[in-house]
C-alpha cells in the first residue's frame, strides 16, 4: 500500500533523477477515474441529462487530477461532491436498472503498475469517491506541515505557522471523518464477495485503522504546538500525549515523551525513590528515543522509498533534551538503581484519559432540486 508520497524506483531508468517526497503526514494513495461510455451503457436506464452530467464530472476530475498530480485539491472538491450528489440521488431512486449495467472504472494516479478498479456496484463507486476525499485531506495536511521557504531559517529547521497547524488538524479530523463513514454507512451495504476484492486500502480493518491513524496524527500535531508554547501546562501536555499513546496503541515516540512528562509531574520530590524513578524514566526514554530514530530510518529505506522529514515539534524537542538529561540523571542517581534490568520494568503506569479528537461528522451533499426527489434519510427507500 504505501503513503502516497513515496517514491517508487521499479522501472525507472537509472539515468533519470527520481524525486522523493517529502511527507509528514500519512496520505493515502490517490486513484482517479477512467473513462468510461456512459452514453451507451446507460441509454434508456438513465435520463440523458444524467447521463452527462456523470461523464462530465468523471472527466472533470480525471483531468484535473492528472493535470496537476493531485495537487489542485480545491479545484477537484467541488466537482467530487456534485458527483457524490448524484450518485446519491441514483442509489436514493433505486434504480434497478442502473444496477450492474454500467462498468466504473478507478486507477491509481502516476502508478503504471498498479491494477486499475473496476466495479458495477454503485456502493462501491461511492466508497472509491469518499475514499479520494480523504486523500485529498490527507495530501492538503500534508503539504500544510510541509514549509514552502526554508531561507533564513537554518540547516534542518523546521518552520510552520501554528495556523496551518491547525488547520492541518482539522483536514485530519475530515479525513477520518470520511473513513469512517465509509466503514459505518457505505461496507455494510456491499456484498462479501465483492468486499473481499476491494485493495488493501480499501478494507474495512485499513479503513478503520487509517481513520484512527488520522487522529492521532492530530494529536501528534497539538503536542507540537502544546511544546511549543510557553502557556501550556505540563498536565496539558501530558494529557496530550498519553491520548496519542491510546491512539497508535502506545506507538514509539509518543510513549516515550508521555512516559517524560508523567514522570516530570508524578516524581517532583526530592526522595531517593522519586530520584530513582526519574533515572527510570529517562534511560528507557534515551533508549526509546533510539529505537523511535531506528524505525523511522527502517521505514523511510523500504520499498517504496520515503524521504524523512528533519525533526520537528515533540520530537525535535526529545531529540535534543533526552540524551543530555538521560546522561545526568544517571550520573547523579544511577546509584540508586539495585538492578539495571529493571529500568524499563519501574516505569509508572500512563493515566488513562478520555480521547478529545473525534472524526468530523460527515453528510452526503444535498441533491440539486430538479434532479432526484429528496428524502430526510440519504439512505431510506
Amino acid at each position: 500500500m504505501g503513503c502516497a508520497t513515496s517514491a517508487c524506483a521499479v522501472g525507472e531508468s537509472k539515468n533519470k533523477r527520481s524525486i522523493i517526497q517529502e511527507s509528514v503526514v500519512f496520505v493515502l494513495q490517490l486513484r482517479v477515474p477512467v473513462q468510461t461510455d456512459l452514453q451507451r451503457q446507460l441509454k434508456g436506464v438513465a435520463s440523458k441529462t444524467t447521463i452527462d452530467r456523470l461523464a462530465c464530472l468523471r472527466n472533470q476530475i480525471q483531468l484535473v487530477a492528472e493535470d496537476s498530480g493531485g495537487s489542485a485539491i480545491s479545484e477537484l472538491r467541488a466537482p467530487l461532491e456534485e458527483y457524490l450528489s448524484l450518485l446519491t440521488g441514483l442509489i436514493k431512486k433505486k434504480d434497478d436498472g442502473m444496477e450492474g449495467c454500467v462498468e466504473f472504472k478507478w486507477k491509481p494516479l502516476g502508478d503504471g503498475g498498479s491494477a486499475e478498479l473496476c466495479f458495477t456496484n454503485l456502493w462501491m463507486e461511492m466508497l472509491t469517491v469518499i475514499h479520494m476525499m480523504a486523500a485529498l485531506a490527507m495530501a492538503e495536511a500534508n503539504s500544510l506541515m510541509i514549509p514552502k521557504n526554508r531561507s533564513g531559517s537554518g540547516h534542518g529547521v523546521r518552520v510552520v505557522s501554528s495556523g496551518c497547524k491547525r488547520d492541518a488538524v482539522d483536514l485530519l479530523l475530515q479525513a477520518s471523518g470520511y473513513l469512517e463513514f465509509c466503514t459505518r454507512e457505505i461496507l455494510p451495504r456491499i456484498a462479501p464477495d465483492i468486499k473481499s476484492k476491494l485493495p488493501d486500502d480499501m478494507q474495512e480493518s485499513v479503513l478503520q485503522t487509517l481513520s484512527i491513524q488520522a487522529l492521532g496524527q492530530g494529536t501528534e500535531i497539538q503536542l507540537g504546538l502544546a511544546v511549543n508554547s510557553k502557556k501550556a501546562t505540563l498536565s496539558v501536555k501530558r494529557r496530550l500525549a498519553c491520548e496519542q499513546v491510546i491512539y497508535f496503541s502506545q506507538f514509539i515516540k509518543c510513549h516515550l515523551y508521555s512516559s517524560i512528562i508523567n514522570q516530570s509531574l508524578c516524581y517532583k520530590g526530592s526522595e531517593p525513590a522519586c530520584h530513582a524513578s526519574a533515572v527510570c524514566c529517562f534511560l528507557a526514554a534515551s533508549e526509546i528515543l533510539g529505537e523511535s530514530k531506528k524505525a523511522c530510518l527502517s521505514f523511510c529505506l523500504s520499498p517504496p522509498v520515503t524521504r524523512a522529514p528533519p525533526m520537528w515539534g515533540v520530537m525535535k524537542h526529545l531529540s535534543q533534551k533526552i540524551p543530555e538529561i538521560a546522561f545526568k540523571k544517571s550520573q547523579m542517581y544511577g546509584y540508586l538503581l539495585k538492578e539495571e534490568e529493571k529500568v524499563m520494568q519501574s516505569l509508572p503506569e500512563l493515566p488513562n484519559f478520555q480521547l478529545s479528537l473525534i472524526p468530523e461528522e460527515f453528510e452526503l451533499p444535498e441533491m440539486e432540486a430538479g434532479s432526484f426527489a429528496r428524502k430526510p434519510d440519504p439512505f431510506a427507500y
